[in-house]
């Protein structure tokens, strides 16, 4: 063999062995990066997971597969995923401005709280209900996932005050004021009709009031820019966005615009970030399948308005549509890039994660709950420190819920 052969196989064996280094060095790095997911006190401050619960043969406390129509959140998969905790939302679909309808969702509801309460007791070894800022942190030293209640829309209560306590009594540690329409608190974001109040309404000014007494922390996803600045006008507590994202990143009125954020963060409010594709990314057009979903809603009519049956068959012939036209869902580190810019804005303090997940939240890399450790490296990849990572996770969202406490107890004395 000649010099020249031996240079040869000496280049080939160090470009090998150095891949190999490479190869071995990225491992070791993931499993630290994985070590230090699993340690961080998590928490995703909205799911609605509890419409899950109430299908028929669905059990949350095995593992489920989500491409076969079993959601996005079990309690296994939590623990995969590396989340000790999260907010499993009441939530009630927007009816009409009458007796009638309020007392339909107040039915909902209530059969929603029954059911968490229900899920709660009969896995008491692997979850317990959370109704303090320390709770989260106490429930995972003793080896369990802990499970906060939100309510998603105000609309069942009405224009009845009283039960705003009663709704705390059961659990309700946050309260959405509004979802897609306006209702007797206030405006929503995507009212067709648009304003009705310009923002809170007189009785929306006494349940804001009543939040800050109770202890009860005000969640202004969904509500109307007018709403949101009335809000934090009156509220003696920091409020939240429990799942929304930046307007600056993508144009929709479900996210904070760059004023907001400030407003937000003047006030020590958090804004948590959703994973719904929606607010997250523009997507191409995919005209195949918004006929196909389109028609589903055409063959059933409203989602919230059908019976048990009726909801089987929509979500049937719904992943039937998915199965045949898989939707083009963002990325992790599409998703990152909302909470690069509120950073930017905000400051790091005043950011988190609320995933929407079974309510529209998925991306592409993170399409359930197992797959949530894919943030925090792509936080770790963006060279954010693991205090802030932290902050992100949890530190942030208990600090504002610290602080709606401790109005509570002042307001109260």
């Amino acid at each position: 063999m000649n010099r020249t052969n031996y240079i040869i196989i000496f280049l080939i064996t160090g470009l090998f062995l150095s891949g190999c280094d490479k190869g071995a060095n990225e491992e070791r790095q993931r499993k630290k990066d994985e070590q230090f997911h699993q340690k961080l006190l998590t928490i995703d401050t909205h799911a609605d997971t509890p419409l899950m619960m109430l299908r028929r043969g669905w059990d949350i406390s095995i593992r489920n597969d989500p491409g076969k129509r079993g959601g996005k959140i079990d309690f296994p998969r939590m623990k995969e995923g590396g989340l000790d905790g999260v907010f499993f939302a009441v939530y009630t679909g927007q009816g009409p401005h009458d007796q009638q309808g309020i007392e339909h969702a107040r039915q909902e509801a209530s059969e929603l709280f029954d059911t968490i309460h229900a899920v709660i007791k009969r896995y008491s070894d692997m979850v317990q209900l959370g109704l303090t800022s320390d709770d989260l942190e106490i429930i995972n030293k003793n080896g369990r996932l802990a499970i906060f209640i939100g309510m998603e829309n105000g609309y069942p209560i009405g224009k009845d005050l009283s039960l705003v306590k009663e709704y705390y009594d059961l659990g309700t540690r946050y309260i959405t004021l509004c979802h897609s329409s306006n209702n007797d608190i206030c405006d929503s974001s995507t009212d067709r009709d648009g304003s009705e109040h310009e923002g809170l309404s007189a009785f929306g000014e006494e349940m804001v009031k009543e939040m800050n007494r109770l202890g009860i922390i005000i969640d202004l996803s969904h509500a109307s820019d007018e709403t949101f600045y009335d809000v934090l006008r009156l509220s003696q507590a920091p409020v939240i966005a429990s799942h929304s994202g930046a307007r600056a990143i993508l144009n929709h009125p479900r996210n904070l615009n760059d004023s907001m954020l400030l407003s937000l963060a003047e006030k020590n409010g958090v804004i948590q970030v959703c994973l719904v594709g929606e607010y997250v990314r523009e997507t191409e057009p995919f005209p195949e399948r918004d006929s196909a979903r389109m028609a589903v809603v055409r063959k059933y009519g409203r989602y919230d308005e059908l019976s048990d049956e009726a909801k089987e068959a929509f979500l049937r012939d719904s992943f039937a549509v998915d199965s045949i036209f898989p939707p083009h869902l963002p990325t992790v580190s599409d998703f990152v890039d909302h909470i690069d810019h509120i950073v930017e804005v905000a400051g790091i303090d005043h950011v988190g994660i609320g995933s929407d997940f079974d309510g529209g939240g998925a991306l592409e890399d993170c399409y359930d709950v197992s797959e949530m450790d894919n943030i925090t490296y792509e936080l770790l990849r963006r060279g954010y420190s693991k205090e802030e990572i932290r902050k992100i996770w949890s530190g942030n969202f208990l600090r504002v819920f610290r602080e709606v406490e401790r109005v509570s107890r002042e307001i109260g004395k």
